[in-house]
């Protein structure tokens, strides 16, 4: 995206010069052809031949503005009609006049320090022609002057270079940055803040990608904290939290790292466990439960019953059917499970009823 975002600037940028130097030369042609510093019989032949070609390559483009033009091919070809034009007017003048050169050459700078303020090699092509010219009818005069005419311009167009490259490059980092720090929101609004498990959102992102890619057998575990309620009664929420930061560790130690461990409520959980049969999903589910039965966490849920933190587990099968019904049946297998006596673990299929 962000490269996409920079090549779609740099293309803009690209379009805007190129038009404005093709209105600028074919703008500034037609004023001298209209209003000539000096009265002659003769039209400028390289003057018309900037504003036609001007004018059809800017309906060119405007056409297919996909298509690239060389921007120091154009600006050669059009310094070199200027080149001829100075060298026409200035022949057929009655007497040499340094002003002419200094105008005309003055207008062809303007053109290429406007149209080319970030393209010094664009610039200088568009100039040296015309340069060449006067420092060839009046160079052993005015050389100097013109030379500096001459490199004013590119000096402030270097400059201009330099700062323009520091710009982008701080741009660009500035992009990167604040995508990664989109990236980082992205993720962390996909994750519980307690737990650090996958929160519904990302358990959503996972699926759509999951379910497209793969469509082997995947298995849904629904899984919840025994007298979760009791606990918290008892110990107090900040105690509550800590042992759901426990239990999820152990879930998520007790599965592959390509499967999808979801806080999905309170104290429930849901893993999606990708590519196994029904004996590994089972396998899984009880591995989970020891593991949570091992972390030792004492659990008193009535004055005369003590044990440690359990769960309960509902399995069901996700093949060929939304994940919606997967978790109703994983849910159906679960209350199964609480009312045999909670700390066990049901596949939905083995259910009597089923």
């Amino acid at each position: 995206m962000t490269a996409q975002s920079w090549r779609t600037l740099r293309t803009k940028k690209y379009q805007f010069s190129l038009r404005l130097f093709l209105f600028l030369n074919a703008a500034s042609a037609l004023f001298v052809l209209a209003f000539p510093l000096y009265e002659t019989s003769t039209l400028s032949v390289p003057a018309i031949l900037i504003i036609i070609t001007g004018s059809l390559l800017l309906v060119w483009h405007g056409k297919y503005s996909d298509k690239r033009i060389s921007l120091p091919f154009v600006s050669l070809i059009f310094g070199i009609l200027w080149a001829f034009h100075i060298t026409m007017k200035y022949k057929i003048l009655e007497h040499s006049d340094f002003s002419f050169l200094i105008i005309s050459l003055l207008s062809v700078l303007f053109i290429g320090s406007i149209a080319f303020a970030n393209n010094i090699i664009a610039f200088t092509l568009h100039s040296l022609p015309s340069v060449f010219a006067c420092l060839w009818f009046n160079g052993d005069q005015h050389g100097l002057r013109i030379l500096y005419l001459m490199a004013l311009p590119m000096a402030g167009i270097a400059i201009q270079h330099v700062i323009q490259k520091r710009y982008d490059r701080f741009a660009q980092q500035l992009m990167y940055k604040l995508l990664e720090e989109r990236e980082t929101l992205n993720g962390l609004s996909m994750l519980d803040p307690l737990t650090g498990l996958y929160n519904r959102r990302g358990l959503q992102n996972k699926l759509d990608t999951l379910l497209v890619l793969d469509n082997r057998e995947h298995y849904v575990l629904l899984l919840d904290i025994d007298h979760f309620k009791a606990y918290n009664d008892h110990y107090g929420h900040m105690m509550g939290d800590q042992a759901l930061i426990r239990v999820s560790a152990a879930i998520r130690d007790a599965v592959r790292s390509r499967d999808v461990v979801t806080r999905f409520g309170g104290e429930e959980f849901m893993v999606l466990l990708t590519a196994v049969d029904q004996q590994q999903a089972r396998a899984t589910a009880e591995q989970i439960r020891q593991k949570v039965y091992d972390l030792d966490i004492p659990h008193m849920f009535n004055q005369s019953t003590a044990t440690n933190v359990t769960i309960s587990i509902g399995i069901a099968p996700l093949v060929g059917q939304g994940i919606d019904g997967a978790i109703s049946r994983a849910d159906k297998a679960l209350y199964e499970a609480k009312n045999q006596g909670r700390n066990n673990t049901l596949v939905f299929d083995e259910l009597p009823h089923t």
